[in-house]
Protein backbone atom coordinates (compact mmCIF):
# COMPACT_ATOMS: atom_id res chain seq x y z
CA UNK A 1 0.00 0.00 0.00
CA UNK A 2 1.16 3.70 -1.22
CA UNK A 3 0.16 6.51 0.05
CA UNK A 4 0.63 10.65 0.19
CA UNK A 5 0.05 12.92 3.30
CA UNK A 6 -1.28 16.45 2.27
CA UNK A 7 -1.48 19.01 5.23
CA UNK A 8 -3.48 22.21 4.71
CA UNK A 9 -2.03 25.24 5.80
CA UNK A 10 -4.36 28.64 6.15
CA UNK A 11 -2.35 31.33 7.09
CA UNK A 12 -6.03 33.43 8.43
CA UNK A 13 -7.00 31.74 11.81
CA UNK A 14 -9.73 33.93 13.86
CA UNK A 15 -8.64 33.02 16.78
CA UNK A 16 -4.99 32.22 16.53
CA UNK A 17 -3.57 34.44 13.84
CA UNK A 18 -0.35 33.28 11.56
CA UNK A 19 -0.93 29.49 13.04
CA UNK A 20 0.68 27.51 10.54
CA UNK A 21 3.86 29.42 11.40
CA UNK A 22 3.35 29.56 14.60
CA UNK A 23 6.99 28.74 16.76
CA UNK A 24 7.34 25.24 18.16
CA UNK A 25 10.77 24.88 19.85
CA UNK A 26 12.57 26.70 17.00
CA UNK A 27 10.01 25.52 13.88
CA UNK A 28 7.11 26.78 12.50
CA UNK A 29 3.76 24.21 13.47
CA UNK A 30 3.06 23.32 9.77
CA UNK A 31 6.77 22.10 9.35
CA UNK A 32 6.75 20.09 12.98
CA UNK A 33 3.46 18.34 11.31
CA UNK A 34 5.02 17.39 8.48
CA UNK A 35 8.10 15.98 9.89
CA UNK A 36 5.62 13.91 12.19
CA UNK A 37 3.88 13.09 8.51
CA UNK A 38 7.28 11.66 7.14
CA UNK A 39 7.09 9.19 10.42
CA UNK A 40 4.70 7.58 8.62
CA UNK A 41 4.53 5.40 5.75
CA UNK A 42 3.79 7.62 3.40
CA UNK A 43 5.32 7.66 -0.31
CA UNK A 44 5.27 11.52 -0.27
CA UNK A 45 4.02 14.58 2.08
CA UNK A 46 2.85 17.88 0.75
CA UNK A 47 1.91 20.95 2.36
CA UNK A 48 -0.92 22.45 0.84
CA UNK A 49 -0.65 26.19 1.73
CA UNK A 50 -2.77 29.88 1.13
CA UNK A 51 -0.12 32.14 1.64
CA UNK A 52 3.50 32.25 0.01
CA UNK A 53 5.29 33.00 3.51
CA UNK A 54 3.99 28.86 4.33
CA UNK A 55 6.04 27.82 1.48
CA UNK A 56 9.00 29.89 2.43
CA UNK A 57 9.16 28.29 6.02
CA UNK A 58 8.74 24.69 4.45
CA UNK A 59 10.71 25.30 1.51
CA UNK A 60 13.58 26.61 4.89
CA UNK A 61 12.79 22.99 6.42
CA UNK A 62 12.93 20.70 3.41
CA UNK A 63 9.46 20.18 3.57
CA UNK A 64 7.35 20.18 -0.22
CA UNK A 65 4.85 22.30 -0.12
CA UNK A 66 2.26 24.05 -3.14
CA UNK A 67 0.09 27.28 -2.91
CA UNK A 68 -3.77 27.46 -3.29
CA UNK A 69 -6.21 29.56 -3.78
CA UNK A 70 -7.41 31.85 -0.73
CA UNK A 71 -10.89 31.47 -1.08
CA UNK A 72 -11.52 27.85 -0.53
CA UNK A 73 -14.45 27.34 2.17
CA UNK A 74 -12.78 24.66 3.66
CA UNK A 75 -9.55 22.10 3.49
CA UNK A 76 -11.13 19.45 1.84
CA UNK A 77 -11.50 22.10 -1.49
CA UNK A 78 -7.98 22.92 -0.80
CA UNK A 79 -7.15 19.06 -0.59
CA UNK A 80 -8.78 19.27 -3.86
CA UNK A 81 -6.89 21.79 -5.81
CA UNK A 82 -3.55 20.07 -4.56
CA UNK A 83 -4.74 16.63 -5.96
CA UNK A 84 -5.21 18.55 -9.64
CA UNK A 85 -1.75 20.27 -9.30
CA UNK A 86 0.02 17.12 -8.27
CA UNK A 87 -1.98 15.13 -10.58
CA UNK A 88 -2.73 12.02 -8.47
CA UNK A 89 -4.66 8.99 -9.91
CA UNK A 90 -8.12 9.01 -9.06
CA UNK A 91 -7.35 5.82 -7.13
CA UNK A 92 -4.46 6.98 -5.17
CA UNK A 93 -4.85 6.85 -1.43
CA UNK A 94 -4.32 10.62 0.20
CA UNK A 95 -4.18 11.00 3.72
CA UNK A 96 -5.72 14.54 5.25
CA UNK A 97 -3.53 15.39 8.40
CA UNK A 98 -4.51 18.86 10.13
CA UNK A 99 -2.35 21.53 10.23
CA UNK A 100 -2.48 22.17 13.73
CA UNK A 101 -1.92 18.56 15.29
CA UNK A 102 1.93 18.74 15.49
CA UNK A 103 1.82 15.80 17.92
CA UNK A 104 -0.38 13.45 15.46
CA UNK A 105 0.89 9.56 16.00
CA UNK A 106 2.52 8.47 12.71
CA UNK A 107 0.76 5.09 13.09
CA UNK A 108 -2.70 6.90 13.37
CA UNK A 109 -2.28 8.17 9.71
CA UNK A 110 -0.69 4.37 8.76
CA UNK A 111 -3.91 3.05 10.26
CA UNK A 112 -6.14 5.46 8.37
CA UNK A 113 -4.69 4.96 5.12
CA UNK A 114 -4.71 0.66 5.52
CA UNK A 115 -8.20 1.09 6.64
CA UNK A 116 -9.36 2.89 3.27
CA UNK A 117 -7.16 0.64 1.21
CA UNK A 118 -8.73 -2.80 2.94
CA UNK A 119 -12.48 -0.94 2.42
CA UNK A 120 -12.79 -0.93 -1.30
CA UNK A 121 -16.48 0.49 -1.07
CA UNK A 122 -15.67 3.24 0.78
CA UNK A 123 -14.93 6.66 -0.56
CA UNK A 124 -13.52 7.86 3.10
CA UNK A 125 -11.84 6.70 5.83
CA UNK A 126 -11.89 8.05 9.64
CA UNK A 127 -10.84 7.03 12.97
CA UNK A 128 -12.43 7.29 16.41
CA UNK A 129 -11.42 5.89 20.37
CA UNK A 130 -13.53 5.67 23.29
CA UNK A 131 -14.49 8.25 25.26
CA UNK A 132 -13.94 7.55 28.88
CA UNK A 133 -15.42 11.00 30.37
CA UNK A 134 -18.83 11.73 31.13
CA UNK A 135 -17.84 15.74 30.22
CA UNK A 136 -16.72 14.79 27.16
CA UNK A 137 -19.75 12.89 26.06
CA UNK A 138 -21.92 15.72 26.80
CA UNK A 139 -19.57 18.49 25.33
CA UNK A 140 -20.72 19.85 21.72
CA UNK A 141 -17.36 20.09 20.40
CA UNK A 142 -16.73 16.28 20.95
CA UNK A 143 -18.09 15.20 18.04
CA UNK A 144 -19.05 11.24 18.54
CA UNK A 145 -19.68 8.85 16.34
CA UNK A 146 -21.84 5.56 15.76
CA UNK A 147 -20.97 2.97 13.72
CA UNK A 148 -22.61 -0.51 11.64
CA UNK A 149 -21.20 -3.86 12.23
CA UNK A 150 -18.59 -3.32 9.41
CA UNK A 151 -16.98 -0.67 10.87
CA UNK A 152 -18.48 2.13 8.10
CA UNK A 153 -19.96 5.23 10.05
CA UNK A 154 -23.77 5.71 9.94
CA UNK A 155 -23.19 9.16 11.80
CA UNK A 156 -21.63 12.05 13.41
CA UNK A 157 -23.26 14.39 15.75
CA UNK A 158 -22.02 17.36 18.61
CA UNK A 159 -25.15 15.41 20.17
CA UNK A 160 -24.58 12.83 22.71
CA UNK A 161 -25.00 9.59 20.86
CA UNK A 162 -25.91 7.13 21.21
CA UNK A 163 -28.31 8.65 23.88
CA UNK A 164 -28.37 5.94 26.46
CA UNK A 165 -32.55 5.71 27.56
CA UNK A 166 -32.25 3.96 30.55
CA UNK A 167 -29.11 6.07 32.33
CA UNK A 168 -31.41 9.41 32.98
CA UNK A 169 -34.84 9.68 34.02
CA UNK A 170 -37.18 12.58 32.73
CA UNK A 171 -34.84 13.39 29.83
CA UNK A 172 -32.15 14.25 32.16
CA UNK A 173 -28.62 13.97 31.41
CA UNK A 174 -27.32 10.49 32.11
CA UNK A 175 -24.71 10.45 35.43
CA UNK A 176 -22.46 7.70 34.05
CA UNK A 177 -21.63 6.66 30.39
CA UNK A 178 -23.42 4.33 28.42
CA UNK A 179 -21.79 0.84 27.58
CA UNK A 180 -19.87 -0.23 25.35
CA UNK A 181 -18.36 3.65 25.66
CA UNK A 182 -19.56 6.22 22.96
CA UNK A 183 -16.78 6.64 20.49
CA UNK A 184 -14.88 10.23 19.80
CA UNK A 185 -14.22 11.23 16.00
CA UNK A 186 -10.84 12.18 15.43
CA UNK A 187 -10.60 14.85 12.64
CA UNK A 188 -8.00 12.61 10.03
CA UNK A 189 -9.26 11.64 7.00
CA UNK A 190 -8.39 9.19 4.07
CA UNK A 191 -9.87 9.79 0.65
CA UNK A 192 -8.95 8.28 -2.41
CA UNK A 193 -8.13 11.30 -4.75
CA UNK A 194 -10.72 10.96 -7.26
CA UNK A 195 -13.33 11.12 -4.44
CA UNK A 196 -11.23 14.38 -2.81
CA UNK A 197 -12.20 16.15 -6.80
CA UNK A 198 -15.43 15.42 -6.24
CA UNK A 199 -16.34 16.02 -3.01
CA UNK A 200 -16.52 20.03 -3.89
CA UNK A 201 -19.40 19.55 -6.42
CA UNK A 202 -21.37 17.80 -3.89
CA UNK A 203 -24.06 19.64 -2.76
CA UNK A 204 -24.11 20.30 1.15
CA UNK A 205 -26.61 18.60 3.30
CA UNK A 206 -28.84 19.82 5.09
CA UNK A 207 -27.67 18.07 8.36
CA UNK A 208 -24.47 19.24 7.39
CA UNK A 209 -24.96 23.03 8.31
CA UNK A 210 -27.08 21.47 11.30
CA UNK A 211 -24.32 19.90 12.74
CA UNK A 212 -21.44 22.25 11.12
CA UNK A 213 -19.90 18.69 10.36
CA UNK A 214 -18.52 18.61 6.53
CA UNK A 215 -18.24 14.88 6.85
CA UNK A 216 -21.83 14.71 6.96
CA UNK A 217 -22.16 15.45 3.07
CA UNK A 218 -20.67 12.06 2.26
CA UNK A 219 -22.90 10.04 4.42
CA UNK A 220 -25.90 12.07 2.91
CA UNK A 221 -25.43 11.20 -0.97
CA UNK A 222 -24.37 7.42 0.11
CA UNK A 223 -20.77 7.44 0.32
CA UNK A 224 -19.80 4.94 3.04
CA UNK A 225 -17.01 6.05 5.28
CA UNK A 226 -15.08 2.91 6.89
CA UNK A 227 -13.41 3.73 10.92
CA UNK A 228 -10.62 2.83 12.15
CA UNK A 229 -11.21 2.31 15.87
CA UNK A 230 -7.89 3.49 17.80
CA UNK A 231 -7.00 2.44 21.40
CA UNK A 232 -5.45 5.92 22.21
CA UNK A 233 -6.58 9.23 22.52
CA UNK A 234 -5.09 11.24 19.56
CA UNK A 235 -2.58 14.49 20.92
CA UNK A 236 -4.20 17.93 21.69
CA UNK A 237 -4.50 19.98 18.61
CA UNK A 238 -4.04 23.43 18.38
CA UNK A 239 -7.05 26.42 17.70
CA UNK A 240 -5.82 28.74 20.95
CA UNK A 241 -3.18 30.82 22.24
CA UNK A 242 -3.79 28.57 25.15
CA UNK A 243 -3.72 25.15 23.01
CA UNK A 244 -0.11 26.64 22.10
CA UNK A 245 1.31 27.12 25.10
CA UNK A 246 0.49 23.50 26.10
CA UNK A 247 2.19 22.09 22.93
CA UNK A 248 4.91 24.12 23.42
CA UNK A 249 5.59 22.70 27.15
CA UNK A 250 5.39 18.97 25.56
CA UNK A 251 8.50 19.83 23.09
CA UNK A 252 9.96 21.80 25.79
CA UNK A 253 10.19 18.57 28.06
CA UNK A 254 10.98 16.27 24.95
CA UNK A 255 7.78 14.15 25.12
CA UNK A 256 7.47 13.96 21.49
CA UNK A 257 8.61 10.78 20.04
Amino acid sequence: MSFTVLVPARLASTRLPNKPLADIAGLPMVVRVAQRARQSGALRVVVAGDDASILDACKAHGVEALLTRQDHASGTDRLAEACEQLGLDGDTIVVNVQGDEPLIDPALIDAVAATLAARPQAAMSTAVHAIDSLADFMNPNVVKAVLDAQGHALYFSRAPIPWWRDGSSNGAAPSVLPSPAPLRHIGIYGYRAGFVRQFPLLSPAPVEATEALEQLRALWHGHRIAVHVSDVAPGPGIDTPEDLARVRAVFAAGSPA
